[in-house]
């Protein structure tokens, strides 16, 4: 058994061990115990002082020495204490947003008088600052993007950073030319964040915005390429205006209900019988092992045949192959 199998219960292993010993030994003095214990007799008086405030065991008085209580009452008592305390950790937790709300005002404070606007010119930069401003965003990210194509490194990183912000219920509005629907990689990307809740709407752009919460708004220098650098604004002059242009491209977007049931773009990849096969095995069999054998095929051409999948559908692990196959149909 595990020696600290009541941890979770917030009982350390020198209480349990202990509690175990008065379960043994019912009314036991406490005379030599701290030898029985291995511990000095200041450390185990504060232990048996812990575990009468556990209620895991009484003090009976010098005859009748100490009473363990019975598990199955103490148990419950233990869990229901745990259970409280974790919900008060939990209350704690989700109200740090008013801390956060606090140190943003602080930091307002400090960015209106000596940085207003941050120079970014390295793209790692850039990237960081993307995932903070994601990260902290609670309320709302809007987003202008220009470009109708964009690589599978760039999409790898936004698809993560926004579907962790629509979870936690941030609204997502997203500008995009139209062109962009024609362009596999995009399109299957805004299928998945239209899906859990992001708004999609096309228009005739050439600039580049982002703006977390009204409080930061981040704009590339060269909207078309993210490699010249950017600033980030959070003067709340610039931001205000960076939202009131926003709002304007919003207003004068096309609506673009059902995105995720959309008609696949023309240069969507399609599939060999074979791959169909495969892929039926990716998402049914667990091992390659025996989805090789289930086919009849090597594990090195399975292997192959399940990386030509990811490569065609963009994904970046089996199981995203496998939600982005059943957007396509193939499953």
């Amino acid at each position: 058994m595990d020696a600290n199998a009541m941890a979770a219960f917030g009982v350390s292993a020198e209480e349990e061990e202990m509690y175990r010993y008065f379960l043994r030994y019912p009314n036991s003095s406490t005379e030599g115990l701290q030898h029985r214990l291995r511990t000095d007799p200041e450390a185990a008086e504060t232990i048996l002082e812990r575990l009468c405030q556990l209620g895991l065991v009484g003090r009976g008085g010098e005859e009748r020495g100490i009473s363990p209580t019975d598990p199955e009452i103490a148990m419950p008592r233990l869990i229901d204490r745990r259970m409280r305390e974790l919900q008060e950790e939990l209350l704690r937790v989700t109200q740090a947003h008013q801390v956060l709300d606090a140190l943003r005002a602080e930091a307002r404070v400090h960015d209106s008088g000596q940085r207003g606007v941050e120079q970014l010119p390295d793209p790692a930069q850039i990237r960081s600052r993307m995932d903070d401003l994601a990260f902290f965003a609670r309320e709302e990210i809007l987003c202008v993007e220009p470009r109708a194509e964009l690589d599978a490194e760039s999409i790898n990183h936004l698809r993560p950073l926004h579907q962790r912000c629509l979870r936690r219920g941030v609204r997502l509005r997203h500008v995009v030319p139209a062109e962009a629907l024609r362009h596999s990689p995009v399109s299957r990307y805004l299928r998945e964040i239209a899906a859990t809740g992001a708004e999609i709407r096309t228009a005739d752009v050439s600039e580049h915005l982002l703006v977390y919460d009204r409080r930061a708004a981040l704009i590339r220098l060269d909207p078309e390429d993210g490699t010249r650098g950017a600033l980030l604004a959070h003067e709340e002059g610039l931001v205000s205006h960076s939202v009131a242009l926003f709002e304007k491209i919003w207003a004068d977007s096309a609506e673009l209900p059902g995105v995720a049931d959309e008609p696949l773009s023309e240069d969507a990849p399609t599939l060999s019988e074979m791959e169909r096969r495969v892929l039926r095995s990716l998402v049914s069999v667990g091992k390659d092992e025996a989805g090789a054998r289930q086919l009849g095929i090597s594990v090195r051409t399975y292997r192959r045949h399940v990386a030509d999948l990811m490569r065609a559908l963009g994904a970046a692990s089996r199981a995203q192959a496998a939600l982005l196959a059943r957007d396509f149909g193939w499953l």
